[in-house]
């Protein structure tokens, strides 16, 4: 570059600049630096951020609506053009989780659907999310299993 052009340089953020950029105390910065959640740079002594290392911290909840319309993407290279399919092994792929309860009716396997993207070939897997909610374990019935005990 000559030195007539001048290129956009980076915004760097300190320590104090993230926690209110963030909204958050100076001490849940470094709690997010010392549980790898942020990324951060080290510059001689000094620790440094960049706006998109405290842009990714923001995490986005999405309404079930907004859910079902992000399913209908790519995640990848958000091209809108999704086949329909199955992941197959010796059957179809079901998702278990860990802790569910325990006597229950329902099978405890949760099927899950395949949607494979026609520009970048990323396969993204769904679940039923409404099959889920029913079989774990709430945290009322948690603590009233722990009393009994």
């Amino acid at each position: 570059m000559s030195s007539g052009e001048t290129g956009k340089k980076p915004q760097w953020y300190t320590i104090r600049e993230a926690a209110e950029y963030l909204e958050v105390g100076e001490q849940t910065i470094y709690r997010w630096m010392r549980e790898g959640k942020i990324t951060f740079r080290k510059i001689g002594d000094g620790t440094r951020f960049l706006q998109e290392d405290l842009d990714a911290v923001v995490q986005v909840c999405h309404s079930s609506k907004e859910a079902e319309k992000i399913q209908q993407s790519c995640p990848f290279c958000h091209h809108n053009v999704l086949s329909d399919g199955n992941i197959r092994s010796t059957g179809l792929i079901y998702f278990r989780p860990d802790k569910s309860k325990f006597w229950s009716l329902r099978d405890a396997n949760i099927k899950t659907s395949a949607k494979m993207c026609a520009r970048c070939g990323a396969i993204s897997l769904f679940g039923d999310v409404s099959k889920l909610e029913k079989m774990l374990v709430k945290q009322s019935e948690a603590a009233e299993g722990a009393e009994s005990d």
